[in-house]
């Protein structure tokens, strides 16, 4: 009996999971509101909002496995409303499929640290987007806990790549450089800070997805590449095209002012925390399982700039 795997979300890193997949000769489906332009030929496409509970029943009917790698606007109110009830049809969508379940997610739901994250941090009560990543974890630790459904979780700490814009290091950071502009950062570019990059985060994904039992029932850190400042990762962009780096860093008071009349500065503020103090992810009980050689960003970096240039 063939494999049916499911991916919901079709943003940089559900793309980056589709296309290693179908490489490797695995067929998938995708399964979002909009179809993509441009399918490869092992993938097929099932319109769904994931909001709709009968539509991912639907959706994931003849599943043996489904990975969320949806992204949802930045926008609070949103993420409230709206992960807890994904989740939900996500799990009963699973149960009722028999299907195995893996969650691309971030590092929200450990909230503000001063030290390394690690898998076995509480979860956060602190602001409204890390709060809900905290909600819809218990939801599927639940669903594990129960044995209604086999689930897995993938964190990844910010990421970058080929064409991902929305970032800390995308439009406003190596897109900038790589059309001859001023790199902008909202918080120190001095202070080191671990970065995901996509291809890695799928890679670990599907290991995952592929994983034996024991590894399910809990959360994997993806392995980064070791730990560089912000400045620092810019200027490998800026050095691979020969230019200097211009760099503007957005002072606290002019933040807390533009924050005021910016929506985006406006939902950013509760995540101050990420870019305020040394952001270190430990990876190494997956390092030790499965895989510890992330992508250089001598390696990832020119690959992005030079996927941004005009």
């Amino acid at each position: 009996m063939s494999e049916t795997i499911v991916i919901f979300g079709l943003g940089p890193v559900g793309r980056s999971i589709m296309e290693q997949l179908t490489a490797a000769g695995r067929a998938v489906t995708v399964a979002q509101r909009s179809r993509p332009a441009d399918l490869p030929a092992l993938a097929r496409f099932v319109s769904c909002d994931a909001t709709d509970a009968e539509a991912v029943k639907r959706a994931t009917a003849s599943a043996n496995a489904v990975i969320c790698a949806i992204g949802l606007p930045y926008v609070s109110a949103g993420w409230v409303r709206d992960w807890p009830k994904i989740m939900t049809n996500l799990l009963v969508g699973c149960e009722a499929a028999g299907a195995r379940f893996v969650m691309v997610d971030n590092l929200y739901m450990y909230g503000p640290q001063s030290e390394p994250l690690t898998e076995d941090l509480p979860l956060t009560n602190f602001g409204n987007k890390p709060r809900a990543r905290a909600e819809i974890t218990r939801l599927w630790q639940e669903a594990h806990s129960q044995g209604r459904v086999r689930c897995v979780a993938v964190r990844a700490s910010d990421f970058y790549g080929p064409g991902v814009g929305q970032s800390i290091m995308g439009d406003t950071g190596l897109r900038a450089v790589a059309n001859g502009k001023a790199a902008t950062l909202l918080g120190q570019a001095d202070l080191p800070h671990d970065m995901a990059y996509v291809p890695d985060v799928a890679r670990a994904t599907i290991t995952l997805l592929d994983a034996t039992e024991d590894a399910y029932g809990q959360a994997w850190h993806v392995p980064c590449a070791p730990t560089r400042t912000f400045r620092q990762i810019l200027q490998i962009g800026a050095d691979g095209l020969g230019v200097p780096l211009k760099l503007s860093v957005m002072p606290p008071i002019l933040f807390g002012l533009l924050s005021l009349f910016v929506p985006f500065l406006r939902e950013f503020k509760e995540m101050r925390f990420q870019t305020d103090r040394p952001y270190h992810v430990d990876s190494s009980r997956f390092a030790k399982r499965f895989w510890s050689d992330a992508t250089p960003f001598e390696v990832g970096v020119p690959l992005t700039v030079n996927s941004f240039k005009i």
